[in-house]
Parts: C-alpha cells; sequence; structure tokens
C-alpha cells in the first residue's frame, strides 16, 4: 500500500475517517465506519494505533497467523500472504472526529509508492501539477500486495487514483479539484512512500518516520519560509532541506551509487507517465 491509513492514524491528530472521502461545501467527510489497515511487520513503536486497534475484541483479522496454542496474532509472519489486514471500527481508535467530518483542508496530499526509487519523497505541485497527478494516478505494483507480480515492480496509473470507483469522466473530477482547489487556497503535495537508494529490488523503503516527519513539517507550517529546488526529472518542487531527514533523500539520485541506472529508470518511468497522459489529452489541451 502507499500508507493512507499508516499515515491517517497518528496519536497527535484526530482521525476523520480511513479510505474514501468527500469533499463537499461544507469540508471533507468519511464515507465508511471503520478502518482496513495493512499489519504485516506491525510494530505498537512505529504504529500504535493501528496496533492497539487490531488487537481489541472485535477487531477482524485476515491472513494473519495465530499462535497454536495461545491465538497470539503474529503479525511478523507473512507464512500465507504478505497482504494481511485488520479491519476494526473507527471507535476502536481514540483521538477520532466522532461525526466523521471536518472543515476545508489547507493541505492536501496525493500518495504514491514509487516502486523504481526515482521520484522524491515529497513535492509541493502547481495547480496544473496537482490536476495532472490526479488524472495519472500514480503508484506501482510490487510483490507481496499484488498477486501474480514477480521480483521486478510495474507502473499502474489510475484516474483519481480511484478510477475503478469514480463513475463520470475524469474531466469531471478535474474540475471539481481545481474549484476546490482555487477556493480554499489548498496546498497540493505529492508524498512518495517508496523506495529510496535503489529500486525495489536494490534499495529500501522510504522510512516511515521520515516520512511522518515530512507531513508534519509541511502541517506545522515549517515550509512556510524554506527553500525548493526543482527535480531535474519531474519538474516538480521539492524542499531543499527538512529538519531531521537525511539531506541525499531530498535528491533521489545522489542516493543511488549508480547514477547511470539511474537516469535510465527516471527516463522510462517519465515516458510512462507521458505515454499514460494521452489519455487525458484532450483534458490538458483544452486547459491550455
Amino acid at each position: 500500500g502507499t500508507g493512507k491509513t499508516t499515515l491517517s492514524s497518528t496519536p497527535d491528530r484526530k482521525l476523520v475517517g480511513d479510505d474514501e472521502h468527500g469533499w463537499g461545501n461544507n469540508g471533507v467527510f468519511n464515507f465508511e465506519g471503520g478502518c482496513y489497515a495493512k499489519t504485516i511487520r506491525l510494530k505498537p513503536e512505529l504504529e500504535p494505533v493501528i496496533w492497539k486497534a487490531a488487537n481489541q475484541y472485535g477487531s477482524i483479522l485476515e491472513n494473519v497467523v495465530l499462535s497454536e496454542d495461545e491465538q497470539i496474532p503474529d503479525f511478523d509472519d507473512a507464512a500465507y500472504t504478505e497482504n494481511t489486514r485488520a479491519s476494526y471500527s473507527i471507535e476502536k481508535v481514540d483521538n477520532i472526529m466522532p461525526d466523521g467530518m471536518a472543515g476545508h483542508p489547507s493541505n492536501v496530499f496525493f500518495l504514491t509508492a514509487d516502486a523504481f526509487g526515482v521520484m522524491p519523497p515529497v513535492a509541493r505541485l502547481t495547480q496544473e501539477q496537482a490536476v495532472y497527478y490526479f488524472l495519472s494516478g500514480y503508484t506501482s505494483k510490487v510483490a507481496g500486495t499484488e498477486r501474480g507480480m514477480g521480483k521486478m515492480p510495474s507502473a499502474t496509473f489510475s484516474t483519481g487514483f480511484a478510477e475503478p470507483f469514480l463513475p463520470l469522466t475524469p474531466d469531471v473530477y478535474a474540475d471539481l479539484l481545481k474549484t476546490k482547489i482555487k477556493l480554499h487556497n489548498t496546498n497540493i503535495w505529492l508524498i512518495n512512500t517508496g523506495w529510496t537508494g535503489g529500486d525495489y529490488n536494490s534499495g529500501y523503503r522510504m522510512p516511515l518516520p521520515h516520512t511522518r516527519r515530512m507531513i508534519n513539517w509541511i502541517l506545522n507550517n515549517e515550509h512556510i519560509n524554506a527553500a525548493f529546488h526543482m527535480d531535474q526529472v519531474f519538474n516538480i518542487s521539492v524542499p531543499d532541506q527538512i529538519e531531521g531527514i537525511p539531506a541525499d533523500i531530498l535528491y533521489p539520485e545522489q542516493t543511488w551509487k549508480d547514477k547511470s541506472a539511474f537516469i535510465k529508470i527516471a527516463n522510462k518511468l517519465l515516458a510512462d507517465f507521458v505515454e499514460n497522459a494521452k489519455k487525458f489529452e484532450y483534458y490538458l489541451s483544452k486547459e491550455g
């Protein structure tokens, strides 16, 4: 997964809801009354909210191995699959918005898990870029959560990050997003929870504490006077530095030992974006 449930489940902020939300005239609201969290290698020190909820009576565990003697969950055991889950009522989370509603957001985060290891971990998007990445809906499939995947990741594009659930044409949702961004002066950020230091086979997953720190850096308005640079591949605005984050992580190419391999893979992913964008070229050309 990209980390939606994990990143929204934090003790220091109220949880509106998990998974699907709407953005209406009065703010954002949740469609559902529960949470569906990945649990493989779940640790209480890294994900205390999910750990507590998953271990409460009434929570439903899926594909999780239980000890034979005491029926205690072993979240480190992937004997059945890497895709282990916990379903639980939102009431099992202590710090929530009980009505499942909130105001209009100052910041919206688009999550992607780039298994090619070439996208920056955080970037501020312009309005035009926000629409482009929304229509692209990029993430990558990797072995573990996707059946039939080998060792190589593959790029996947899902309009609005939710194409199967969108009954209207993509331009309708793109126009709605643009309207909301303008009306409420909302900042749009791209957060990459995927790989760094190489691709899925040679690098490592972005540490959860790093991603949480980046999000808090934004939500705490530490970015207001920060300096940014343009990512040379994707032409998106990336912070020069964030306190508590290793400097090279913000410059993906610097984390790779094989620079030529980085350039080759990055250009291939960029070409995939361009090819996918042909599906909504009519809309982008209309916007000029």
